[in-house]
């Protein structure tokens, strides 16, 4: 089990510039043990800023990619056949709070709501998990903590965390870096130059721009970084922004075209 633990450990730090004080606020709220929500638009750095924050603290690091299909069971745990008759295998989440490791659920807001209430115990003064197959009332370790994140652009009302629910967690917001921030990212992420990186950035910034307006999200830090790492493969810039950045974001002609006659004017 010891070993179980260990492959949960970030070995290497995960390189990571931070943008405001979230370094400091998400060390404190894990010094009182407040799980905390982030909150920002996909491809901003949130999954990367909790593992490096688990490198920073030195804890094993669990982490759930929540889908509409999840249920209770998949987090908390359930009993299996084997060779010998049944035995009871710990979920992830079980798994973080019985051993003391962060867990992290990205995208929650995905997870049914039926299997988002589940974390309720976990996340006020009781700190325990319910093992209601098991007939156990799992207290959880004293260095267990709790991270979700969502994207509030997604936000329906289908989808969405119940108050209930947010309420128990300290936020963080995420949003786009500044621009010297997201250049210095960019190009230390894909490896290219200062002055390639800022050209990539100021397209992202122009692609934002038309975010209700044709486009449903805006280009991510995430999606420059892809376009820096083919250029440095020797792809022809033009070509690495069509792929990394005009084809994946849309499939209408007109917002293709505006895309490109913005890649068109730096590169």
């Amino acid at each position: 089990m010891k070993d179980m633990i260990e492959d949960h450990l970030v070995a290497a730090e995960p390189w990571y510039r931070p943008v405001a004080d979230e370094v400091a606020l998400f060390q404190a709220a894990y010094a009182a043990r407040m799980p905390v929500m982030l909150k920002g638009p996909t491809g901003c750095g949130k999954t990367r800023f909790v593992e490096h924050m688990a490198w920073r603290l030195g804890k094993p690091l669990v982490t759930v990619a929540c889908n509409e299909d999840m249920t209770a069971s998949d987090l908390v745990g359930r009993f299996l056949l084997d060779a010998n008759g049944t035995r009871w295998q710990d979920g992830p989440l079980a798994f973080a709070a019985r051993h003391g490791a962060i867990c992290y659920l990205d995208e929650v807001v995905e997870a049914r709501q039926d299997t988002t209430v589940a974390i309720h115990p976990l996340t006020d003064g009781r700190r325990v998990l319910p093992l209601e197959k098991k007939g156990e009332l799992l207290k959880a370790h004293p260095d267990f903590h709790l991270v979700i994140s969502y994207n509030p652009g997604y936000q329906s009302l289908m989808k969405d965390l119940k108050q209930s629910t947010k309420q128990r967690f300290g936020a963080l917001d995420f949003a786009w870096p500044e621009a010297a921030a997201e250049v210095e990212i960019v190009a230390h992420e894909a490896g290219v130059s200062e002055d390639t990186a800022q050209k990539l950035v100021e397209i992202g910034a122009r692609a934002r721009n038309l975010k209700g307006h044709g486009l449903d999200e805006g280009v991510s830090t995430r999606m420059l970084v892809h376009a820096g790492q083919l250029i440095a493969q020797g792809v022809a810039p033009v070509a690495a922004c069509t792929m990394a950045i005009t084809r994946p974001i849309t499939d209408d002609m007109d917002m293709r075209d505006a895309l490109d006659a913005a890649v068109a004017t730096f590169f």
